[in-house]
């Protein structure tokens, strides 16, 4: 095989590893979808750690966010095993995704307890 044969082939498998990452990450992006008018309101912000928290107790979303975090933890789980990488850390990059995505207002809560606001 040639050295231009095994550079397009690495090239193609590279494009489909890229594909796939991407492919997840929108996923879990649709998920949190369903939290744009919660989030809106700041009643339900966005951990460090990838999952969602609720910040207004008595504004009936917990059953939501649960529902959201356990789908979350459930692409997460499957990224890390085909990543053969800690949950925790894929969890982490997502947290960037989501943080990079949202919109302008939307709450985070920083792994040091301080909530901010993008």
């Amino acid at each position: 095989m040639s050295k231009l044969s095994r550079f397009s082939n690495v090239l193609a498998a590279l494009a489909f590893v890229v594909l796939v990452i991407v492919a997840s990450v929108a996923g879990a992006l649709a998920q949190g979808r369903s939290l744009d008018g919660p989030r809106a309101a700041g009643t339900v912000g966005e951990r460090y750690d990838g999952y969602a928290v609720v910040r207004d107790a008595g504004a009936g979303v917990g059953a939501l966010v649960e529902q959201v975090n356990a789908e979350r933890r459930k692409v997460y789980a499957e990224r890390a095993a085909n990543e053969k990488a800690p949950v925790d850390q894929v969890a982490r990059v997502y947290a960037a995704e989501i943080f990079r995505s949202a919109p302008a207002g939307t709450w985070f809560l920083k792994e040091d307890g301080r909530w901010v606001r993008k």
